[in-house]
């Protein structure tokens, strides 16, 4: 499905995904983290954390940022930088809410898909 234009694609309904926290989204392109914040502001990430490839969206979404549910690396949901003493970073991707709907750019996910 498109949303708005060729390099949009709907994914989910923003309600699917609670508010301060995430869901694994499976596109033709690949799985997706894609987190809500309080603010109902909306992220799109790689699910693996950087240090023992935890599954990112079942951490703890916290203002801007994800904490690992591993060994609690904490992950910007804006940079897909590790914060803290700790180093490393998380592929981010374009996401937006159309008229209630979660939509990723799909330039990036084909980016990642042939990476």
């Amino acid at each position: 499905m498109t949303a708005g234009s060729n390099d949009w694609i709907e994914i989910a309904a923003l309600d699917a995904v609670p508010q301060r926290g995430a869901r694994l989204i499976k596109t033709a392109h690949g799985c997706v983290a894609v987190f809500r914040t309080g603010e109902d502001e909306v992220f799109a990430l790689d699910n693996a954390c950087p240090h023992k490839n935890g599954p990112l969206a079942e951490g703890i979404v916290h203002g801007k940022a994800v904490t690992c549910p591993l060994h609690n690396w904490v992950i910007s949901l804006e940079t897909g930088e590790v914060q803290g003493t700790d180093t490393g970073q998380v592929m981010t991707y374009p996401a937006k809410v159309v008229e209630g709907r979660i939509t990723l750019d799909v330039a990036f996910l084909k980016r990642r898909a042939v990476a």
